[in-house]
């Protein structure tokens, strides 16, 4: 039988982890719109609560209470299903991210390691999970019966499966360093500095970043919602809170991404120049490694103009596919040989 503290435990971390993933959420709607603003000499927004604040608790009350519309001829089961196939799997995936590699201690209260699940197995429940969310476009396009949102969800699809390949590659390849595929004894791995991953894997780092953006349709590889093309693409004929689920599942994924980048590439939660620090230090080491992708993120879409599809695709199929296949090569042997 489970020990009555070891549930409480579970249930203490599975509630601040997921409540926190969805506020990130929340936030980054709003940080989107500052950053964007800042960066084209703009104001954003401003009117609800100091400084804007509380503008992401007043687009959830609207969502809430906006009408909810279904297409005529469109697959109702499926279309109400969609958004949810969406959002579910990236917000599952936040189970296995260790924020610290210590025990987290209150009050002489051993919760274990700041983590919902240690798997034996984190990487291939993150990459069996992660795939699923492409169904959740997929479906929403074909169930809207609109052209527009279809051609969204097959662009989606392909350029999806197209970079997830490149994912995997490199996520194995960080599996060959480590010698696991248990994320946190990837993240024990590099528990220095000079143990971390992007010096021993920069090609791989680079690869998994921009396969990031396109795994998660963010700019710009964001064909599967380009406006000027697809109106919004796959979520095109969805209104309410099932247009909302699309954007927290697209947050959700970026923020787990943004974790997996830094657990797999830049220690997880280890301090810099620290051997053995606090649990409290690591949470916040993580928390700033995470915050710089999410960042990024943003950077990105406000700087770099939007891709063509054929692009896209190409530099996919034709140049990370390979680079990844060969860098996994070099790194067997280098590890092979030391």
């Amino acid at each position: 039988m489970i020990e009555w503290s070891v549930l409480l435990a579970w249930i203490v971390k599975a509630t601040v982890i997921y409540l926190g993933l969805v506020n990130v959420g929340a936030l980054m709607t709003l940080a989107e719109r500052k950053f964007s603003a800042w960066m084209q000499y703009r104001i954003g927004p401003n009117r609800v609560g100091p400084f804007g604040l509380l503008q992401p608790l007043a687009d959830g009350v609207k969502f809430i209470f906006k009408e909810e519309l279904m297409p005529a001829g469109a697959n109702k089961m499926l279309f109400r299903f969609a958004p949810v196939i969406a959002a579910l799997p990236s917000m599952m995936t936040i189970a296995v991210i260790p924020f610290t590699t210590k025990d987290v201690v209150l009050g002489g209260w051993n919760i274990g390691t700041f983590s919902i699940v240690n798997l034996d197995i984190g990487v291939l429940y993150i990459l069996a999970l992660g795939g699923l969310s492409v169904y959740g476009l997929i479906i929403g396009g074909w169930a809207s019966n609109s052209k527009y949102s279809l051609l969204g969800g097959l662009r989606a699809s392909a350029q999806m499966i197209s970079y997830e390949l490149t994912l995997i590659l490199t996520i194995l390849a960080v599996v060959v360093m480590a010698g696991s595929l248990d994320l946190q004894q990837i993240a024990l791995s590099q528990n220095k500095v000079t143990d971390w991953n992007i010096w021993y894997q920069p090609l791989a780092f680079l690869m998994f970043v921009v396969a990031t953006f396109a795994e998660t349709n963010r700019h710009p590889f964001d064909f599967a919602e380009c406006e000027p093309e697809l109106v919004a693409g796959f979520h095109t004929e969805y209104s309410s809170m099932k247009f909302a689920l699309f954007f927290i599942g697209e947050y959700s994924a970026m923020t787990v991404m943004a974790c997996l980048t830094t657990t797999l590439f830049l220690g997880g939660p280890s301090v810099p120049f620290l051997e053995d620090p606090h649990w409290a230090l690591q949470i916040a080491a993580f928390l700033a490694k995470a915050g710089f992708f999410l960042f990024l993120f943003i950077w990105v879409r406000w700087t770099l103009p939007r891709f063509r599809f054929d692009q896209l695709m190409a530099l996919g199929w034709k140049v990370f596919l390979p680079l990844a296949l060969l860098n996994l090569l070099a790194t067997g042997v280098v590890k092979s040989l030391v």
